[in-house]
């Protein structure tokens, strides 16, 4: 009798889980979730501890930490597919976050993008850290992969906007004229 009470209760448990009624095992690591940075930005609380893919362009500097680690800044906006000075438009905040490389993940990647080079666009896998204590609190991509999507390229930005320049020069010049009609006239 307590054999089949035990064989029903296998059953039983086993019948919850294949219906989803019971939790995967612990050891289970759940696949990454990719995500935006504006995502990250906006609820980073409701992400944290979770695995993730965050794509971007890595730009700044790539601070080498004496323990190896890597941190770098990436950008997930519209900026990093189409630069300004490449031809984009101004469409908004620019849109980051640190990303802290483990020896084991970095891959030496090209220079980091700047205002005349777009950084390389990679794709970062890691555990995103929310005001992580034990980093006094900071916000960090914790990467454990990257794939490089676009390597690092110059930018050729175009030539002088003209109508700026030509409002500038026109505000200047007719200040200046003002400036001396007054001056005459008072002296």
């Amino acid at each position: 009798m307590t054999a089949r009470r035990l064989a029903l209760a296998v059953a039983a448990l086993w019948a919850l889980q294949v219906l989803g009624g019971v939790p995967a095992a612990a050891d289970e690591v759940p696949a990454p979730v990719e995500v935006t940075a504006a995502d990250l930005i906006a609820d980073g609380e409701g992400v944290s501890g979770r695995a993730v893919v965050v794509r971007g362009e890595l730009v700044g500097d790539f601070g080498r930490r004496g323990d190896g680690t890597v941190w770098a800044q990436l950008n997930g906006d519209a900026y990093a597919a189409t630069p300004v000075p490449a031809g984009g438009s101004l469409s908004g905040a620019y849109v980051g976050f640190g990303v802290r490389f483990p020896p084991a993940s970095w891959a030496g990647l090209a220079d980091p993008g700047g205002y005349r080079v777009r950084g390389p666009v990679v794709a970062v896998t890691g555990v995103w850290r929310f005001h992580d204590p034990e980093r006094s609190g900071e916000s960090y991509l914790d990467a454990s992969g990257v794939v490089l999507l676009a390597p690092a390229e110059a930018i050729e930005a175009g030539g002088p906007r003209w109508l700026p320049l030509g409002l500038g020069l026109g505000f200047f010049v007719a200040a200046a004229a003002t400036a001396l009609i007054v001056r005459r006239r008072r002296g």
